[in-house]
């Protein structure tokens, strides 16, 4: 188990260690109660054991917390599911749950602070990050041309079903260099293509915004749950507490964002800039 884990399952535990304790009960009265093995309760609350969704159940009602039942049992699936560690997860597999995901999505909301998102990206774009993300954790170049056809295929979602996406990008997004300068020039062009498609929302933050909220890249699907990329791990949020900030996030960051002609401007203003740095004449 990753250490990030560890410490999920321990957290995890001391929310219920909490509960026993507020309730004035010791762990050998709440087993007793439960008809568990006396070190059961010890072995949860130090996350040396993970619950099940029963337990969760009789833990609360022993504890007087039966309100908090939804809310635990979110949890726990999320300390079992949050952590996907980029090293033991082949980019295909990843790209192809990606894809399941987003099928079953009706809103997809996503704030990018760096990179285009994955269902913006052009295929020279996204082949220039594939190679940059195998490098850093040490994959197999093996990996790159089902990686590459798995991200393209999950862009079908835009142009099939009834899926609405509302993205909002950083400015920084329009200027973070990947592979060449044609490159980035045909992903610029491919944002302004994506802002007419009848059922995408693209807007952009200035860089010279007001600090609202704290922020990291994000993507929320419909109200079920978050998923956040960290330099380690792929993280999965499904604490309805925990989706409901992401949400207030999301909605303080639409708030500061632009849209249509103006957002068309400052795509094109960062092209012009691109073909100006790309011309030897200057």
């Amino acid at each position: 188990m990753t250490t990030t884990a560890k410490q999920a399952r321990e957290a995890f535990g001391e929310r219920l260690r909490n509960l026993r304790k507020d309730a004035g009960l010791t762990g050998r009265q709440l087993a007793e109660l439960a008809g568990w093995p006396g070190s059961k309760v010890s072995k949860i609350e130090y996350g040396r054991q993970v619950p099940t969704d029963d337990d969760i159940r009789v833990w609360c009602i022993h504890t007087r917390s039966a309100d908090q039942v939804p809310d635990l049992i979110a949890s726990l699936r999320n300390v079992e599911a949050a952590y996907l560690e980029w090293r033991r997860m082949r980019l295909p597999h990843r790209q192809k749950q990606s894809v399941a995901v987003a099928e079953k999505t009706n809103l997809m909301r996503c704030y990018e602070p760096v990179l285009v998102p994955g269902l913006l990206q052009t295929p020279p774009y996204a082949e220039a990050i594939l190679h940059r993300v195998l490098d850093f954790y040490d994959g197999s170049s093996d990996d790159l041309e089902a990686s590459l056809a798995s991200r393209l295929e999950r862009q079908q979602v835009l142009y099939r079903g009834n899926h609405r996406f509302f993205f909002i990008l950083a400015e920084q997004v329009l200027h973070t260099r990947v592979g060449t300068a044609d490159t980035m020039l045909e992903q610029m062009d491919r944002l302004l293509t994506a802002m007419s498609l009848p059922r995408v929302v693209l807007a952009i933050i200035p860089s010279e915004h007001e600090y609202l909220a704290p922020t990291n890249n994000f993507v929320i699907y419909d109200e079920r749950e978050v998923r956040v990329e960290t330099v380690s791990a792929e993280l999965t949020i499904t604490q309805p507490a925990e989706i409901a900030l992401y949400t207030k996030a999301f909605h303080r960051l639409k708030d500061q964002a632009i849209h249509g002609q103006e957002a068309r401007a400052m795509i094109a203003a960062a092209m012009d800039g691109l073909r100006s740095d790309h011309d030897p004449r200057t």
